[in-house]
């Protein structure tokens, strides 16, 4: 099925930038850019290790409006216009309600490698291993 509504989240990794390029590339529809904006969580404040404040949250807002222009800028190279989001939430859950709520009908997104103990968490990252595991919808994770 072709899509008609692509929704690429940015994170401002290499991997996402990939996934942006391929969507452009790939898919001749509606695509969305999102960046999601993860508020610190309590218990990490609590512990001494971050103090809370609106500077954080404002300084991580300011990031994605640049990874956003950013992402315009490649669209333009692409001779494309693409639609714009910040959202502010766990990263997975934002990204799933998105879909859910904007008639995204596929998803193209970085995949991350790390170290935890399962392997598709090690394969694809946490977030794109939630996000492939629940979207209701076609999923495309670049590496």
């Amino acid at each position: 099925m072709v899509p008609s509504h692509v929704l690429v989240p940015l994170d401002g990794s290499p991997l996402a930038s990939a996934a942006l390029e391929h969507a452009l590339a790939a898919f001749d529809c509606r695509v969305t850019v999102l960046n999601v904006v993860t508020p610190l969580d309590a218990a990490m404040s609590e512990g001494g290790l971050l103090e809370p404040g609106d500077d954080r949250l404002t300084a991580a807002r300011d990031r994605g409006d640049r990874l956003i222009e950013d992402a315009v800028a490649r669209a333009d190279e692409y001779d494309r216009t693409i639609e714009t989001a910040v959202e502010t939430g766990d990263s997975a859950e934002t990204i799933l309600a998105y879909v859910e709520n904007n008639d995204v009908d596929h998803v193209v997104m970085g995949g991350h490698g790390g170290k935890q103990g399962r392997i598709s968490r090690r394969l694809l990252g946490t977030v794109a291993t939630a996000v492939v595991a629940e979207a209701p919808v076609a999923v495309t994770v670049v590496r």
